[in-house]
């Protein structure tokens, strides 16, 4: 394994970690500024700050732990993908029934100017676990 698919496995062990502990500040330098989140039902959210204010509104309504397995991570020069599957369970924080959602994600990223990989674009198709 290279440098940079390790790098990019390290961004999505971190960005599940810090979901984990509901920090978002961390989440945030995962993400480039012009970041699209697309899945389904839903119109895209674009951009950083529309993230940060989605997540902000939802502070405090769930606790989220999950799991991202790695399949597959492809490099291009500056650019790459990740596919996963992930695994998300949501504790909601009124102590009501957790809910679990489980699907592939596919995520483009793009390494800065720094070195340092950035998500660019985000897919997930996550939909009631079985």
């Amino acid at each position: 394994m290279d440098i940079d698919e390790q790098a990019i496995r390290t961004l999505v062990a971190t960005w599940m970690e810090a979901t984990a502990r509901g920090d978002l500040d961390e989440v945030l330098e995962l993400l480039d500024d012009e970041v699209v989140f697309l899945g389904p039902g839903r119109p895209p959210m674009r951009g950083k700050a529309e993230f940060a204010a989605a997540t902000r509104a939802a502070a405090g309504q769930n606790r989220i732990e999950g799991t991202a397995e790695v399949q597959e991570v492809r490099v291009f020069g500056d650019w790459a993908y990740c596919w996963v599957e992930l695994t998300v369970t949501m504790y909601p924080g009124d102590g009501g029934a957790p809910v679990r959602r489980a699907g592939p994600g596919m995520s483009v990223l793009r390494k800065t100017q720094s070195g340092r990989w950035v998500t660019f674009r985000d897919a997930n198709m996550l939909g009631p676990a079985k």
